[in-house]
């Protein structure tokens, strides 16, 4: 067992808290979320439950692709040469993705999703088998064409772009949720949506929120990974998720923009940051860089693990950002 220890957990930080403990769930995203935290005696169940589910209703309803009268939505439908009205926090969130899509080299793109939907996994649904080339080189797709006026809160829809924030927007949601946790006195607390996790302050013990990331099926000789999330998010992302097989090839969710197909050699990617949308993103782009990932993250300073599919077994890379953090 391998355990990750974030470099500001202190003795003080790590005191022994009082408070009431709640667990809470609800639906979201078609996933759901999840809450352990601590919570002050004089604030009710109702309240808390309330304000996570507030924060993630308020993503699904700027963000989803699956909701026809989201934002999200309504700049897809928009007509060429528009500029499409759009709140705060789908502008921060589309930013963010064109500041990673830079940095990756196009490897995570937000505007792929025309390619999502031809490969099965956008909200037309399921497809028997990978699309026509032909249809994959005629779908709309290229971080760069997008345009953000943040001052008008707009986007410049150039005509057929179809945005697919699935990669960033569930990291994004878990992050609202624990503000909107922090700023009603609900300072320590685990909050997940979908796999995608925060930890803020400490159990009523004093100990970290401790969670394990998952292996693939099939990994299980690989050491396992603890971590201490204190301050610190976590995403995981896996090819046998979301996938289908054909002709004994197996197709991820995942799709690697610069090929228009989904990304091989990956099985998972975790990433630990202090922000969870920061995360969810980075292991979209890990996977899609395959190769190229271990350097990625070493200049960027990412804390990774990058497992890779090798014959009938798995090779996994640990960056040095996670290695300074094994206890």
């Amino acid at each position: 067992m391998r355990i990750a220890v974030p470099t500001n957990l202190t003795p003080e930080s790590a005191r022994p808290r009082g408070g009431r403990r709640v667990r809470l769930a609800g639906p979201t995203m078609g996933v759901t979320w999840a809450l352990d935290a601590l919570a002050p005696e004089g604030l009710d169940d109702g309240r808390i439950r309330a304000a996570v589910q507030s924060a993630c209703d308020g993503v699904v309803g700027q963000m989803s692709d699956w909701e026809p009268e989201s934002d999200l939505s309504q700049f897809n439908r928009a007509e060429a040469g528009t500029w499409v009205p759009a709140p705060a926090d789908l502008i921060a969130v589309v930013d963010a993705s064109l500041r990673l899509a830079g940095l990756s080299g196009g490897a995570f793109d937000p505007t792929i999703g025309a390619l999502t939907g031809l490969w099965g996994f956008g909200p037309s649904g399921a497809v028997d088998g990978p699309p026509d080339a032909g249809a994959l080189d005629a779908a709309p797709a290229g971080w760069r064409s997008v345009l953000l006026d943040p001052d008008g809160q707009r986007i410049f829809q150039p005509g057929g772009l179809q945005l697919d924030l699935s990669g960033i927007a569930k990291g994004f949601g878990v992050d609202k949720a624990s503000a909107a946790l922090t700023a009603m006195g609900v300072r320590d607390h685990l909050i997940e949506i979908g796999g995608e996790l925060r930890g803020e302050g400490v159990k009523g013990s004093g100990e970290p929120w401790f969670v394990d990331v998952e292996r693939p099926p099939g990994g299980e000789a690989l050491t396992p990974l603890r971590i201490a999330l204190h301050g610190l998010s976590v995403a995981t992302s896996g090819d046998w998720r979301r996938s289908f097989e054909t002709g004994g090839r197996r197709y991820s969710h995942t799709i690697d923009p610069r090929t228009r197909a989904p990304a091989q050699g990956v099985a998972a990617v975790t990433v630990i940051h202090p922000s969870c949308m920061w995360a969810d993103a980075l292991c979209t782009a890990l996977t899609v860089l395959g190769e190229e990932a271990g350097a990625f993250a070493e200049a960027y300073d990412v804390a990774a693990l990058v497992v890779r599919r090798e014959g009938e077994g798995f090779h996994e890379a640990v960056t040095p950002a996670l290695r300074a953090m094994l206890a």
